[in-house]
């Protein structure tokens, strides 16, 4: 049965939904895009915030959808559970649609985690998400920083085994999917590094 749920998480998170909404609504191929990634970004670079919205939103349900199933209705816990919640943002990350070639995994594992958590960390890893982006210049880094500051909410505030070891396996997996931008060195935004004049 663990087989059947992995293989459907896979499999519905491959889904290349921004893709499509590129293709169907805007006539574009998005991956030419941009920084060439078949992720929402590059939906809202080429068709504007409405088109965006809706290519996040749907790849972030291939993340809500089977693990809010796998959680909440078939009780999937400890090990399965870890496994099966992994599978949705490595069917994005790799997804056989695109010749293994996904996307990022950023609006997906959001979706793990509303499936997971409903609101808690999803708000908690949103907030942190806002707050990176307005401290580093790298995307990769305030991503991968906003992983870690989820990673210690958990272990301070719910430490339970399964969803700790979800979120070590979504980080790695995101630090592979943003290793080029992890190759660059973490530097501060301007507005920080300015030392006030005070003499």
């Amino acid at each position: 049965m663990t087989l059947i749920w992995v293989l459907g998480a896979f499999l519905f998170g491959s889904l290349p939904f921004s893709v499509w909404v590129g293709r169907l609504a805007l006539g574009r191929d998005i991956r030419q895009i941009g920084d060439g990634n078949p992720g929402a970004t590059n939906v809202l670079r080429a068709g504007g915030r409405g088109w965006g919205a809706l290519a996040g939103f749907l790849d972030a349900m291939k993340g809500v959808v089977p693990i809010g199933l796998a959680y909440w209705f078939a009780g999937l816990r400890g090990v399965e559970l870890i496994i099966v919640a992994l599978a949705p943002v490595l069917g994005h990350a790799f997804s056989p649609f695109l010749h293994f070639k996904g996307g990022k995994a950023v609006a997906v594992t959001f979706g793990i985690w509303v499936g997971l958590t409903l609101y808690e960390l999803p708000t908690v890893m949103g907030l942190m998400l806002l707050f990176w982006f307005k401290t580093v210049t790298v995307s990769g880094w305030a991503v991968v920083l906003t992983l870690l500051s989820g990673l210690a909410y958990l272990a301070l505030a719910r430490p339970d085994p399964a969803l700790l070891g979800v979120m070590v396996g979504n980080l790695l997996i995101l630090v592979w999917r943003h290793r080029a931008d992890l190759a660059q060195p973490i530097e501060l935004r301007p507005w920080l590094r300015k030392q006030p004049d005070i003499l």
